[in-house]
């Protein structure tokens, strides 16, 4: 923050009034999913600054989609689990701030406020619900198979697992599919950076890499619909062309 030559701090400063008009454009273009980012840093800094280790813990088991939470209360599962990153701001050379930076940076703050501008937010906000609700229930089946056959340990029925991630990996899928260039090279990436932390059981990954996964697949979907619809109206938003002038004769000059 800039500050006086005194040392006082100092608003009325270039950079600052650079930054205050950023952050309005920002939230004047995407208010819903600035009103998100703001309501996922304030339960983030209300887990790891206001709660103790205790109560923070009680708050995350409660709002895990294991398999005993999704048995028992599915509902409170999985809306409370969208309400929560699973990462940090702090430990910036840490993994989990890598992590951090990919599914509440690029995901949630870049690319579904792009999503809310482009398409809406009913759109934007129905990959992602749709993205993190499907996958989580879709890696039901595989966690019971994989506990079946001894691939996971029992304690996977009620481990945490909650957070935005599959959410942000639908709607960054979306938007890889959605770009002019380079589309292929984004899409390989957000396929890619779960399966280079994947923890493998033999041939099978853990359940959070095949819900990413899963997650980036109907990504991917929702945005082949969202560009065959636009390819269809393409044609119907075209002007027409102006009609050809009646055939006469030369006029003289």
């Amino acid at each position: 923050m800039a500050r006086t030559p005194s040392g006082e701090l100092c608003f009325d400063h270039p950079v600052m009034r650079r930054a205050a008009r950023a952050l309005g454009t920002y939230v004047s273009r995407s208010p819903v999913t600035a009103g998100y980012v703001g309501l996922l840093l304030s339960t983030h800094l209300w887990c790891t600054a206001v709660l103790s280790t205790t109560e923070a813990q009680r708050v995350v088991l409660g709002i895990s989609t294991h398999l005993d939470n999704l048995h028992d209360r599915p509902l409170r599962a999985l809306a409370g689990s969208m309400l929560f990153f699973d990462g940090t701001l702090t430990e910036i050379t840490s993994v989990a701030f890598a992590g951090t930076l990919i599914t509440l940076g690029l995901g949630v703050a870049v690319c579904l406020a792009w999503l809310e501008r482009r398409y809406g937010p009913g759109r934007a906000y129905g990959i992602f619900v749709l993205g993190h609700v499907a996958a989580t229930l879709l890696t039901v089946p595989l966690i019971y198979l994989a506990l079946a056959r001894g691939w996971y340990p029992d304690s996977v029925r009620h481990a945490p697992d909650f957070g935005i991630s599959y959410g942000a990996e639908a709607v960054l899928a979306t938007g890889a599919l959605l770009l002019r260039r380079a589309r292929w090279l984004a899409a390989a990436g957000v396929v890619a950076w779960p399966v280079l932390g994947a923890d493998w059981s033999g041939v099978l990954p853990d359940f959070t890499t095949v819900g990413h996964l899963l997650a980036a697949a109907i990504g991917f979907i929702c945005g082949a619909f969202l560009l065959r619809a636009a390819r269809r109206a393409a044609p119907a938003a075209a002007p027409p062309a102006d009609p050809a002038p009646p055939a006469g004769p030369a006029l003289a000059e």
